[in-house]
């Protein structure tokens, strides 16, 4: 399963189920990067994944941004 967030219409992330772990990738130019220090609890679910990336990046937002799912 792969769900793809936009961040604060800054960049995009894929964040994908592989077996019991999140693993999350910056897409970048074709190309999906693997972002190893950005880590998402195995108990987090799907439904709560922009809210935890929301916890991690706030710093990133500017007043009136949102961290949305594109897919």
């Amino acid at each position: 399963m792969t769900v793809r967030f936009r961040i604060y219409g800054n960049y995009e992330l894929d964040v994908v189920r592989e077996g019991d772990k999140w693993r999350v990738f910056n897409l970048n130019v074709g190309k999906r990067v693997p972002l190893t220090d950005v880590v998402i609890p195995t108990e987090v679910q799907e439904n709560e994944i922009a809210t935890y990336l929301d916890d991690l990046f706030h710093e990133l937002a500017k007043p009136g941004q949102a961290i949305r799912r594109v897919s």
